[in-house]
């Protein structure tokens, strides 16, 4: 295949990522060349393609009914994983995207892309920001904005804003991991009541606390929040839950933390079944509802006003005013993109004692 020769980490087979050679298109006209900087690991997303357990790789997708079933599936080598890249412009034949701009985008680990501006989101770092920072802007940002978006649409309509869902309300996050950390902040930033975030790990709840937020351990969480936000007889627990890890126990406890008509959005990306949760008990007789909400969309009648970049100016205001907390919390480790195999392989393989909160490649 003609183009340029650039390196990318992929997938042999499931246990094997590996560095790769590929190919990009050479930039043409409206369109530039991005040299990759620094890309972000995606633990759950990236470990699910590096285990097998994706469901593209077991089920049929039919894009147009949008089910799986049976049929073919996705098959190895995945050529592309990541979706948190930042790089220099180096070369440009697109007005508005002069040589030397930091953008990020969302293209995988790849020592370089031809970004079209027209195709695909390309959104600018500007000079105040930590450039590792800008991995976040492109997608990861927007994941967790969106979660707000849906708790807005849910409590407020298409018509309120991004703080609309949270605004004096109650908020438990499940997971403390990178999505439910910066989901929490934002829920604070944006004026809910109170904000508890609860996971099962030790480390990850003290980063929590050293961004201000209170904290809850997995076990006893439920209880321990409808203690905390009891509102009348008959009505205690949190108004809204953010469900930000991919285990079915913890949309069990996010369902069980809520008081009568609330609501979880979720934002887990789960690879098995969900045996934990109970549709007879809590969501059946509490009246609870659960709205998923995934990046590829925002709330029915909310696109025209929130689009990709909107999601990004947000993402941006956040890390204006807490990225130093971010930087040095968060971002646990920065390793070389030739590690980035190893890295992965021990991640999925539950090989690392520390795992790292979140994992940035360093090109």
């Amino acid at each position: 295949m003609s183009g340029r020769a650039v390196r990318t980490i992929g997938v042999l087979t499931p246990g094997h990522p590996a560095v790769l050679d590929d190919t990009e298109a050479e930039p043409g006209p409206g369109q530039a060349w991005v040299t990759t900087e620094y890309s972000g690991v995606s633990a759950g997303t990236e470990v699910a393609l590096v285990r097998g357990t994706d469901p593209h790789h077991r089920l049929h997708w039919d894009p147009d009914v949008r089910s799986f079933s049976r049929g073919p599936v996705a098959g190895y080598p995945v050529t592309n994983l990541g979706y948190m890249e930042v790089g220099l412009v180096t070369e440009s034949r697109a007005d508005g995207l002069a040589e030397g701009t930091r953008v990020a985008m969302a293209y995988g680990h790849r020592t370089g892309r031809c970004a079209d501006p027209a195709s695909m989101h390309v959104i600018p770092v500007p000079g105040d920001l930590d450039p590792l920072l800008g991995v976040y802007l492109a997608q990861m940002g927007p994941i967790c904005v969106n979660g707000l978006l849906h708790a807005t649409a849910q409590f407020a309509g298409p018509g309120g804003g991004v703080g609309d869902g949270v605004r004096d309300r109650h908020v438990l996050v499940t997971g403390a991991g990178v999505i439910g950390l910066l989901s929490a902040v934002l829920a604070v930033r944006h004026g809910a009541a109170d904000v508890v975030v609860e996971d099962p790990s030790p480390q990850r709840r003290a980063v929590a606390e050293t961004l201000g937020l209170a904290t809850v351990d997995a076990d006893g969480a439920w209880e321990a929040v409808k203690q905390r936000w009891r509102h009348g007889p008959g009505d205690a627990g949190a108004d809204l839950v953010l469900q930000c890890r991919g285990h079915d126990s913890a949309l069990a406890t996010g369902l069980k933390a809520l008081r009568p008509q609330g609501v979880v959005v979720d934002l887990g990306f789960y690879q098995g079944g969900a045996e934990a949760v109970r549709l007879g008990e809590e969501f059946h007789h509490n009246g609870l509802s659960v709205v998923c909400a995934q990046i590829s969309r925002v709330p029915r009648g909310m696109a025209a006003d929130w689009s990709r970049p909107a999601l990004a100016a947000v993402t941006l205001d956040l890390l204006r005013e807490r990225g130093d907390d971010v930087r040095r919390h968060v971002v646990t480790d920065v390793v070389p993109f030739d590690d980035g195999p190893a890295l992965l392989a021990d991640l999925a393989g539950r090989r690392l004692p520390s795992p790292p909160l979140q994992a940035v490649l360093r090109f």
